[in-house]
């Protein structure tokens, strides 16, 4: 992203109450785009260099207190809320202090000390790819769950306007304009991370898309989701937005297919596709024993069949082979009502489907 994409969701970012954190090679303006952050909402900014800190620099030093042992504030903690922390190179924190940064970022506080209400906290990080000791690196999926990741490149456009405003000598600016590709080390951010959905997640997330208009949403809600349930998540997320009130539910599927909704699916793309797919699984997993008991009364697993059958017609064969799969697995790994009501649904595809070997292949 674009330094002003950064600033922008940074800013919703804290202002929501949540955490981004900034990825991007060393040099390439993480810092200053805080800064201005910083400068333009009247807030003190306090940069803490996680990397350099030892664990008293970070926590405070012990002290004697009626007969009590306590911390004492360490010299960087804010006193009034209209501050900025930011915590730089927080992936190559060392192990003596992640357990009291953990604490800052899940309850704003380190042992006694309590951070001011409003305090906004930034994080920000070199990639693992960049030229330095990685053995320590945090790749913790539980620690990085805690923060959006967002990617900052250089963009020499901006970085043109920003050395005008500066006044930054005319040769530089001039050499950069006439040779944009110096302007960084030309490397896109690589992350290996891999981000994935969680209930306190899109908890997140949707403090954040509070905070933002439907036009921001629309501009900025692919990057953000990404950043917090991760890309295949935020991509069927994001289509659902643009697409709710065509998008079909399991239940509709296999209980009220129609050419209406066969359409649909025919124009959904493959990532929609897939989602439905699972979707499907999950649902039909998660029946209930009430459910069961009416399916198999009224006879509706005769229903699921035939719809599982047309809509074999218009989705992969992979797809097909999935659903049945399932069904087949659910029937093994089950008991007593569900157990029967899988097998019986099991039975009545190679039924519908008229094609034993086509289902011998799964």
């Amino acid at each position: 992203m674009k330094p002003k994409d950064i600033k922008f969701l940074s800013k919703k970012i804290m202002e929501s109450g949540e955490i981004p954190l900034i990825w991007g090679h060393f040099g390439v303006g993480k810092t200053d785009i805080i800064r201005e952050i910083a400068k333009e909402s009247n807030r003190e900014l306090i940069i803490l260099v996680i990397s350099q800190m030892e664990p008293g620099d970070l926590i405070g030093l012990p002290s004697r207190d009626n007969n009590k042992t306590v911390f004492l504030k360490p010299d960087w903690w804010p006193e009034k809320d209209n501050s900025i922390i930011m915590i730089d190179e927080i992936n190559r924190a060392h192990r003596s202090i992640r357990n009291a940064i953990m604490q800052l970022l899940l309850d704003r506080r380190i042992h006694n000390h309590i951070l001011p209400e409003g305090t906004w906290i930034v994080a920000a990080a070199n990639p693992p790819d960049e030229d330095y000791d990685q053995i320590d690196l945090i790749t913790d999926p539980a620690f990085m769950s805690r923060f959006f990741h967002i990617n900052l490149n250089a963009d020499a456009e901006e970085w043109v306007q920003w050395a005008s405003e500066m006044k930054l000598s005319k040769e530089i600016i001039d050499f950069i304009k006439k040779y944009p590709e110096f302007i960084s080390n030309g490397k896109n951010v690589s992350l290996h991370l891999d981000l994935k959905p969680s209930p306190r997640s899109w908890y997140k997330l949707d403090r954040v898309l509070k905070n933002m208009t439907e036009d921001e949403i629309k501009e900025y809600g692919y990057i953000l989701a990404s950043g917090i349930v991760g890309p295949e998540a935020a991509r069927t997320f994001v289509n659902f937005l643009e697409n709710s009130e065509d998008y079909p539910i399991p239940e509709k599927i296999l209980f009220e297919l129609d050419n209406n909704i066969l359409n649909k699916i025919k124009k959904m793309n493959i990532s929609e596709k897939n989602t439905m797919i699972l979707r499907i699984n999950k649902y039909i997993e998660n029946l209930e024993e009430d459910d069961i008991i009416k399916i198999l009364d009224n006879y509706e697993y005769k229903i699921m069949a035939e719809n599982i059958k047309e809509l074999s017609n218009i989705i992969s064969k992979d797809s097909a082979y999935s659903i049945l799969r399932n069904i087949d697995h659910y029937a093994s790994k089950t008991k007593g009502l569900k157990k029967a009501f899988f097998e019986k649904l099991f039975e009545e595809l190679a039924i519908v489907l008229d094609n034993v070997n086509w289902l011998e292949e799964i």
